[in-house]
């Protein structure tokens, strides 16, 4: 596994263009588009078969991550903010949309995930409701 960087607080903002990844049941990466590959700063060499969570940046809430994979294991799309930590410790803000991956059967045999620009006054207060879960998990 690699290792994860020490988070830095700079931000690097999203643009929006097509930031796309996929992982298996688990959560470990299965493909990740170029997008991907310059906003996070790992080579797809690196990203794919590493689990998804060294994207985790530590400001992020365990309870969120919990809901999103109660959601999505049930076949149901999921939405939210996330916080992501890049290779070089630097962070970016996304809204991350999550929807199944089914084969001809209709089995949940992996999961996408795309992602758009959060709203910046929106994000004021998810940023504050983020802080009082990490107050709660401690």
């Amino acid at each position: 596994m690699i290792k994860r960087p020490e988070a830095l607080d700079e931000e690097v903002l999203f643009d929006g263009r097509s930031l796309i990844s996929e992982t298996d049941l688990k959560g470990v990466i299965t493909f990740v588009n170029r997008k991907f590959v310059e906003m996070t700063g790992y080579s797809k060499e690196e990203a794919i078969g590493q689990p998804h969570s060294i994207l985790r940046h530590p400001d992020m809430p365990k309870a969120g991550f919990e809901g999103m994979w109660k959601v999505i294991k049930e076949g149901k799309q999921w939405e939210g903010y996330v916080k992501n930590l890049r290779k070089d410790g630097k962070y970016y803000w996304v809204i991350v949309n999550i929807i199944p991956k089914k084969d001809e059967e209709g089995n949940i045999i992996g999961y996408i995930a795309s992602r758009k620009m959060p709203d910046r006054n929106h994000l004021k207060q998810v940023i504050k409701q983020y802080q009082e879960l990490r107050d709660q998990e401690k």
